[in-house]
């Protein structure tokens, strides 16, 4: 079953269920992808809607931040909550034991030695790691092995 098969049944259960913020926030997600869908008038795969889901629960958290440091915890605990949703649909993230023997792979399969280097060990990594970590921790893992 397709992500976006699996959102759409869901969004069903929600519905029967009345639990508002899941139903929302899934309503959210296929709309987001519906819309890239129409914008480029082909069919997202798994991993291009993942890529979308990772880019929404990457909005939420930053939208936490800017929040809490504004001081209405009451909207970041709805974007928590959003995030929680999203996070169902994600694979399962990746440990930091994990994310570092990508890391050590990619730099040694890339021959990378300089940060000028950086830029093919991320153009690597990424399919490898597409929702399963953050892209930014993944960012300073590799400048701390290539200085």
């Amino acid at each position: 079953m397709s992500l976006v098969d699996q959102l759409k049944d869901q969004m069903k259960q929600a519905m029967r269920a009345k639990e508002k913020v899941r139903l929302g926030t899934i309503r959210m997600a296929l709309a987001a992808i519906k819309q890239i869908e129409v914008d480029t008038r082909e069919t997202l795969t798994d991993d291009q809607a993942i890529a979308v889901l990772t880019k929404m629960v990457k909005q939420r958290r930053d939208s936490i931040a800017q929040y809490s440091a504004a001081g209405r915890d009451e909207l970041a605990a709805i974007e928590a909550d959003e995030i929680k949703v999203l996070e169902d649909f994600l694979p399962q993230p990746l440990s930091e034991e994990e994310i570092a023997q990508l890391v050590d792979a990619s730099i040694t399969e890339m021959g990378a030695s300089s940060m000028a280097d950086m830029g093919k060990v991320m153009g690597a990594l990424k399919p490898k790691v597409l929702g399963r970590a953050d892209m930014a921790a993944i960012g300073a893992m590799i400048r701390a092995k290539l200085k």
